[in-house]
């Protein structure tokens, strides 16, 4: 069983190829400029490049991924770096020097928040321990990038000011609910979030940060100019389509379990909030299906997507899939296979995938309290022997969870 749990994840993963997905969207013109950057960047260019040839373009890929053949800048994620800086300097300068005739296609996938990062009124420094200290707050992707794209001159829609080319976007979606304004920070995309929302945040989740507070208090005193909204007349100018989501993700493993024979359900692409409470939720309907029937009668796979948060306040080290499965364990007696995993092929700053629950690791007898209550899911998967380690997949469609109900 583990091993088919493992198949339909990389299954999953070859049919959703960003390649393909890019490929069967590219539009038929031939674009004066290709900008690249994401996880997903590079299997995205090369669909371009096959296409039309040799035309201009930036690539931007995290530190760590290959891109044989290609020119690429490679920064820092999820947190950003000096090359990231350079990077989104980069790109501005080419946007900036194009014609209004010019058409540019942009090929943007997760991770852009980080890869592209040009502060605005704070130091590159600040950002990063920013960026950091909003990573452990338990924050969600949509409230950490009200944040970052308040405090940036190319996210929420700024690098599309920055130029008069027609701009053509295919978007590659690691966000609940595939809003493209908060795909990398929707670089090219209107904000409906305000200054207001993004020092509301601050406060919420107890964030100091005097520089940030600083700058976007002059943005909701009106001395500094919002982010693109939705009724700029720049956005004639943007076209954009999506060619990848979670959904596709889950689907493409729920056919290939249906062809195996097995029945499978996709309960949502879009489960978020904490991840402890997203398995303690799991946990209840697998008891409900196994007590009950209902709302689905066992045997059967149940897949969902999304993306949790955790809230980190010890010192270990794990991801948002490690700790839902880690916390999965903890509410189950009965046990049960499963796999969770981030489809890029690294969840947090574990070094790994995901992981996997078999029957196995409940005969090792391992208690979950210590390890949960230092986030230490990595640890606590170390022991159970049953870590899932790809390296980088070149893509990035969010979180995947596949369980078996028996």
């Amino acid at each position: 069983m583990e091993a088919l749990l493992k198949e339909a994840f990389l299954e999953a993963l070859k049919a959703t190829d960003p390649y393909r997905l890019t490929a069967r969207h590219l539009p038929p013109w031939r674009p004066d400029l290709v900008l690249a950057v994401g996880k997903a960047a590079a299997p995205m260019l090369q669909a371009a490049l096959d296409r039309y040839g040799e035309v201009p373009y930036h690539l931007t890929l995290p530190k760590g991924q290959k891109a044989p053949g290609l020119k690429a800048v490679f920064a820092r994620h999820p947190v950003p770096d000096e090359e990231s800086a350079r990077a989104a300097e980069e790109v501005l300068g080419l946007l900036q020097s194009l014609s209004p005739r010019a058409r540019v296609l942009a090929l943007v996938s997760g991770g852009g928040s980080a890869l592209w990062c040009a502060p605005l009124g704070i130091s590159l420094e600040e950002k990063r321990a920013l960026t950091e200290a909003l990573l452990k707050s338990g924050a969600s992707i949509h409230e950490m990038n009200a944040v970052r794209k308040h405090l940036s001159r190319i996210k929420g829609g700024r690098a599309l000011l920055a130029t008069r080319a027609k701009v053509h976007v295919l978007l590659l979606s690691d966000v609940p609910g595939d809003d493209p304004s908060v795909i990398a920070s929707g670089p090219f995309h209107p904000d409906p979030t305000t200054y207001a929302e993004a020092l509301a945040l601050l406060d919420r989740y107890g964030l100091a940060f005097p520089g940030a507070r600083a700058v976007l208090r002059q943005g909701v005193e009106g001395r500094l100019p919002e982010t693109l909204k939705p009724q700029d007349p720049a956005l004639r100018r943007l076209a954009w389509r999506l060619v990848g989501t979670n959904l596709h993700l889950l689907r493409a493993a729920q056919r290939f379990l249906r062809a195996q024979g097995f029945r499978a359900a996709v309960l949502s692409d879009r489960f978020g909030g904490e991840a402890r409470a997203l398995a303690r939720f799991h946990a209840e309907l697998i008891e409900a299906i196994r007590a009950h029937g209902v709302p689905f009668r066992k045997p059967l796979f149940l897949l969902s997507g999304g993306e949790a948060q955790v809230r980190v306040v010890g010192r270990g080290r794990g991801g948002r899939n490690l700790e839902f499965l880690l916390a999965l364990y903890a509410h189950l007696k009965t046990p049960l296979y499963a796999l969770a995993a981030d489809s890029d092929g690294l969840d947090g700053n574990s070094g790994a995938a995901g992981a996997l629950l078999t029957p196995a690791v409940w005969e090792k007898g391992l208690d979950p309290r210590p390890f949960l209550e230092e986030n230490d899911s990595l640890g606590f998967f170390q022991e159970a022997g049953t870590l899932l380690k790809t390296g980088p997949t070149g893509t990035n469609l969010n979180d995947f969870r596949l369980l078996l109900v028996d």
